[in-house]
């Protein structure tokens, strides 16, 4: 497994230079001027100092080269040195990636902003996962059921409905007429103690409820659907045969089967906890980082943009290479050799 593991992380070099490329010459030809957003009266030639400050002078290979040792060289070395407080070379004179609206580092921005996130999104994809599991192994188990039918009827609904309309009527009920929880989340509340931390819970509920149900609705059709392929197996005959436990037959050799296509539903969609839910995150007013990719297209902020779009394709990348060693956890037929 160790030499699949470097193969595919060989392979993944030349695959993350290609999708670099793609990302910054789309957006670098994208009809995007960083003044345009200022006033009339500027001067021309101070219009092009101001481009010739942002970088903007030299030539298409020049600046993807630099931002290339930004991204790569740069910036791994700076998160380094904050995290443990080495100096490595001169950090006074390395540059790197900045934004064009604020002029600050994009991966400060990005660091800034993540923790918004993984505290919304990616405790909706957990929950979401714990309630699809056990869902789907019951509907599948119990085909045709009660059960079965309010299931399937559940994630057809949590699943076809978009999510801006789902929070909006989840904030109606439960923010305007019952007032339970917050429609609004407050990005500068910190927890110091259990009153702050029960607030911190109250408006993490309705976005986490929205995109969980979301999440749900998907993954437990897959689970469903998987089990269903299983169940009727031989193997699962055989075991039966032998005089197993029901309990263990479900929950040993068929789920663990049947988790395979499952794991590549719930490793791929681990990026989606990094770019945020962009819908999601403005009808609750969370500022992270898919609030942060909007406000960057918006202001046509291409370093950020750039960045951003492109940590994605690796998480993608990386997420996929995990997906496909966990193959060989749960499947003892699948070698890397």
């Amino acid at each position: 497994m160790l030499n699949y593991t470097l193969r595919r992380l060989m392979f993944a070099i030349p695959t993350l230079l290609v999708i670099s490329f793609i990302i910054f010459a789309l957006l670098d030809l994208a009809p995007n001027d960083p003044t345009g957003n200022l006033p009339l009266t500027i001067p021309p030639d101070v219009r092009e100092q101001i481009r010739q400050s942002l970088g903007l002078g030299e030539p298409f290979p020049i600046r993807y080269l630099y931002w290339l040792q930004q991204f790569f060289i740069n910036e791994p070395l700076n998160l380094l040195e904050r995290m443990f407080g080495i100096e490595i070379g001169n950090s006074a004179e390395r540059l790197r990636i900045r934004s064009w609206a604020t002029r600050s580092p994009v991966v400060d921005l990005i660091i800034e902003r993540m923790p918004q996130t993984l505290w919304v999104v990616g405790m909706s994809y957990v929950v979401g996962i714990l309630i699809a599991i056990p869902v789907g192994i019951i509907s599948a188990y119990r085909q045709y059921s009660w059960f079965d039918q309010i299931g399937t009827f559940v994630s057809m609904v949590g699943f076809s409905v978009p999510t801006f309309f789902t929070g909006v009527v989840l904030i109606v009920i439960f923010s305007v007429n019952l007032q339970w929880f917050p429609s609004i989340y407050d990005t500068t509340l910190e927890v110091t103690g259990w009153s702050s931390f029960w607030a911190q819970v109250r408006q993490m509920v309705l976005p986490v409820m929205v995109l969980a149900l979301y999440n749900a609705a998907q993954l437990s059709r897959f689970v469903r659907a998987s089990m269903l392929d299983n169940l009727n197996q031989d193997y699962v005959r055989t075991a039966r045969a032998k005089g197993m436990k029901e309990r263990v037959v479900l929950l040993i050799h068929v789920l663990r089967n049947s988790l395979i296509p499952v794991v590549t539903v719930i490793a791929l969609g681990i990026p989606t906890i990094f770019s945020g839910a962009i819908i999601t995150e403005q009808i609750f007013r969370v500022n992270g980082l898919g609030q942060l990719l909007i406000i960057a297209v918006q202001g046509a902020d291409i370093p950020l943009v750039q960045t951003l779009t492109f940590i994605f394709a690796v998480l993608i990348v990386f997420f996929n290479l995990i997906a496909d060693l966990l193959y060989g956890i749960l499947d003892p037929r699948i070698r890397y050799e």
